[in-house]
């Protein structure tokens, strides 16, 4: 499997760029669409360490309020 993925992204480098409006198109469609991969990606990572953030400070401010 170590092999494969370089070979296989090494040969979509070599596949020529795609000209004219419809290629321009498609090249923006497909890196509109890996922004929002790594963007979901990133959102779900970010989501979670806020409700953890969340809970933590909503937690220390009932135990100041209460014990404090």
């Amino acid at each position: 499997m170590s092999t494969t993925l370089p070979a296989a992204s090494l040969a979509l480098l070599q596949l020529p760029m795609p000209e004219g409006p419809i290629g321009q198109a498609l090249i923006a469609v497909v890196a509109i669409g890996i922004v929002i991969l790594v963007g979901r990606v990133v959102l779900s990572i970010a989501w979670k360490l806020v409700l953890i953030a969340s809970v933590l400070i909503g937690a220390l401010w009932l135990v100041t309020t209460f014990l404090g």
